[in-house]
Parts: C-alpha cells; sequence; structure tokens
C-alpha cells in the first residue's frame, strides 16, 4: 500500500485519514454529505453549483486541467433520455499513485462528490472505471458503495429528495490506453479499449451513444469540499486560474515517496522538502506530470511553482500531478529507454504513426543504451517523434513523443557520449 503521510500543506480531500477511517459512520463524523444533504434539503439550483465550480478555478485532476465547472455545464440537462456520469479512476501512468489512495483512504467523498455532480446535471446513473491492477481500490469501492445505498446516499428517491442516482464500479484489466476516455467508454461498453473519434465529444455521444460527462476521481472527491467553503475561498487556497489544493505522487530519488496534498502554486522546492528531500545524490531532472510529460532539468525545476500555468511555461505539464525526481547518479538514456518502451508496449495499435512510431523511438533509444546508436540517431529521433506527435486519434502518441523530444533536448550530451564512447557518461551509474 502506498505511503499516505501526514506532511501535508492545508489538505482537503486526505485531512485527518489513517487507513482505518474510509467507512461512513467515520466520513459522517467528519462532515461528509452533509452538503449533499443540504442541496438536496435546500433544492439547490444546478446552476448555482455550476457558478461555484465555475468560481474555484477547479481544474480537471486527470492531467489535462480543463475547468471542471466549464464541462458540466455542457452537459445537455434538458436530454430526455438517459444520461451518464463516469468518474475515470483507470490509473495507469507511470508514477501516479493518488487516485486508488483516494479511494482507499476516503472513498465516500468520492461518492458524494458524483452524486452531486449527478444532481447538477439531471442524471441518474454513474460508473466509475478502476484501473484492474489496483484492485484491492475496487473492493474498497464496492463496500463504500454498499454502505451509501444502505444508508440512502444511493438509489431511488435519495433522503427523501425525489432525486434518484445509483453508482457503480467497473473494473479493467490493466490497459493503459483505456485511461484515455473514449477508449474507457469503449471499455465499459464491452468493446475492445479503443479510442474514438472526436468530435462528437462525450458531451453529446458518450457512453452508450448517450451525452457523458466524465471527470477524474480526485476533481470528484474535491467537489463536497469546494462547495462546503464556497468557490470563493477554495479559489483562494491556490492561485488565480488554478484553484484549490492538488494531491502531488512523487516517486524517484526521494526519502520519503508518497502522497502529499498542498495548495495550487506551492513552490516545487516545499514539495520536494515535505518529500525529504533528494535521496542517494544531487538533483538532476524532474518529470513533473506523470511519465508522458516533458522532463526538466534540476535548475528550470527548481524555479516552478506546482500549478499549471507555471508548469506550462516552463516547457512541460503539471498533467496528473506525479513527481518523478531523478538524482545525478541516474542515466538519462537507460530513463528514456524504459519509458519508450512503456509506450510501445501500451499502444493500442489503432493509428499507424503511433503503432509503428513507438517501436521505432524505443529501438532507436535501445540500441543507443546498448552501444550500437549512430550520430544521426539524434536527429532521427526528433524527427521520428514529431512525425508521431498531432497525427494520432489520441494522444497517446504525444505521450510518447514528449519524453523523447525533452530528454534529447535536455540531456543530448549524455545521448552523445553513449554513441560516441559506447558508454555512459554518469560515472555512478548502477
Amino acid at each position: 500500500m502506498t505511503c499516505l503521510h501526514n506532511r501535508h500543506i492545508n489538505p482537503v480531500i486526505l485531512a485527518g485519514l489513517n487507513g482505518q477511517n474510509w467507512g461512513l459512520d467515520d466520513y459522517v463524523a467528519r462532515g461528509g454529505y452533509s452538503v449533499l444533504k443540504k442541496i438536496l434539503a435546500e433544492k439547490t439550483s444546478p446552476d448555482d453549483i455550476i457558478n461555484e465550480m465555475k468560481l474555484s478555478a477547479l481544474r480537471g485532476r486527470g492531467g489535462a486541467g480543463f475547468p471542471t465547472g466549464l464541462k458540466w455545464s455542457f452537459m445537455p440537462r434538458q436530454y430526455p433520455g438517459q444520461k451518464y456520469l463516469v468518474c475515470n479512476t483507470d490509473e495507469g501512468e507511470p508514477g501516479t499513485f493518488k487516485d486508488r489512495d483516494i479511494i482507499r483512504y476516503n472513498p465516500h467523498a468520492l461518492i458524494e462528490g458524483m452524486t452531486i455532480a449527478a444532481y447538477t446535471m439531471g442524471i441518474s446513473r454513474g460508473y466509475n472505471y478502476i484501473h484492474g491492477e489496483i484492485f484491492e481500490a475496487y473492493e474498497i469501492f464496492e463496500q463504500a458503495l454498499a454502505q451509501a445505498r444502505a444508508a440512502g446516499f444511493l438509489g431511488q428517491n435519495i433522503l427523501g429528495s425525489g432525486f434518484e442516482f445509483d453508482l457503480f464500479a467497473h473494473h479493467g484489466y490493466g490497459a493503459y490506453i483505456c485511461g484515455e476516455e473514449t477508449a474507457l467508454l469503449e471499455s465499459l461498453e464491452g468493446k475492445k479499449g479503443q479510442p474514438r473519434f472526436k468530435p462528437p465529444f462525450p458531451a453529446s455521444f458518450g457512453l452508450y451513444g448517450k451525452p457523458t460527462t466524465i471527470n477524474n476521481t480526485e476533481t470528484f472527491a474535491a467537489v463536497p469540499f469546494l462547495l462546503k467553503m464556497g468557490g470563493q475561498a477554495y479559489l483562494d487556497m491556490g492561485k488565480p486560474n488554478n484553484g484549490g489544493t492538488k494531491i502531488f505522487s512523487i516517486s524517484g530519488d526521494v526519502n520519503l515517496p508518497g502522497n502529499y496534498e498542498i495548495p495550487m502554486g506551492t513552490p516545487f522546492s516545499t514539495l520536494l522538502e515535505l518529500a525529504g528531500g533528494v535521496k542517494g545524490g544531487k538533483l538532476k531532472a524532474v518529470i513533473p506530470g506523470g511519465s508522458s510529460a516533458p522532463v526538466l532539468p534540476a535548475h528550470i525545476m527548481m524555479e516552478c511553482t506546482m500549478d499549471y500555468d507555471s508548469i506550462s511555461k516552463a516547457g512541460s505539464m503539471l498533467g496528473s500531478g506525479a513527481v518523478i525526481v531523478m538524482n545525478d547518479t541516474r542515466c538519462m538514456v537507460k530513463s528514456l529507454q524504459r519509458l519508450s518502451y512503456f509506450y510501445y508496449e501500451e499502444s493500442c495499435g489503432q493509428c499507424t504513426p503511433c503503432r509503428e512510431g513507438t517501436g521505432w523511438l524505443w529501438r532507436m533509444v535501445e540500441r543507443i543504451e546498448n552501444g550500437q546508436g549512430r550520430p544521426e540517431d539524434l536527429d532521427l529521433l526528433d524527427s521520428v517523434a514529431g512525425n508521431i506527435m498531432g497525427r494520432t486519434i489520441c494522444a497517446l502518441g504525444d505521450a510518447a513523443a514528449m519524453p523523447v523530444r525533452s530528454f534529447v533536448k535536455h540531456f543530448r550530451d549524455e545521448f552523445a557520449h553513449h554513441i560516441e564512447h559506447k558508454s555512459c557518461i554518469v560515472p555512478e551509474y548502477r
């Protein structure tokens, strides 16, 4: 089980959790379901809820960072047929392990958040698609669903309000591609998990061809706390355009790897300090948003704050908030070799540039690492990566290409040394 540290700054979702107090009674004792009760008792206008969401500047915590309130406003609330709400817990990005801990430690926050979202958008049916390799989290979520139904927080006529919403868990089988929202929908429908062409977008043609809203686990889990404190207060916790707190999964060469919830806009240096500092050497590089995000050298990363805008300006992405720290004993060629192999293996094969290009990238990095590289390989790597980007149905092609381009850009001397000397420039590499 992931280590959940108590070293947080103004925690919201992870406040007061110990791994044992995830059940319904403990959640209610912490004030859980009070926001849902208030909304249903007062018959709060969905427009008022969406306005608070927009004011809060809560952005999607799954990677894209799309404004949540704006996404909810896309749902055609007056649509006469069935509409669907889907939670994306298909957490397969290397370095990312926050969503499974939300389910392990605070599953009812997710259930309450999804129920409030369903009320806001007039939806009566929801699904949580959970990554198949975290089956323990799936089992806990099923128990939490049973508790919520028994207490009247799910099902027909919730708390006597006349509002109906039921929520079901569905586990995948470990396919990374199913983290892409339309591939997830295909899998939910019992088909091969392959991304769909867009448009049409899920808001108009989603699960079973019906209007569907999809958000990440952390996004939904933040909703009860956001509405309890108010959109402005939630915004004030972070910074403009980046409201609230964010859970960062920090791993790699740090002394205290784990999940840390901190306000958006917190300096990276503070997060690194919370994680016990760099282990086994000096800071060399950081991948700030999961394995698909471009790598940043230490001197650039140390100037960043942990929010979408700062990381983007530095040339990378905040993504899912998975921070992979590398010290100066790490070989960048070896690191890229491992990442490239992952994307080669996980390509669904639907798009030719991704199906063929990810293999080309991995094989080129593989031969550089094994002392068989050629001087022209560096420009060829950049060229192949550039020809993959923007030419695939989903973003997996870009996710495979961006690490390659950034590693070669920032650490070209290491790659050149491997090619010229058939050995690693890092003296202590192990």
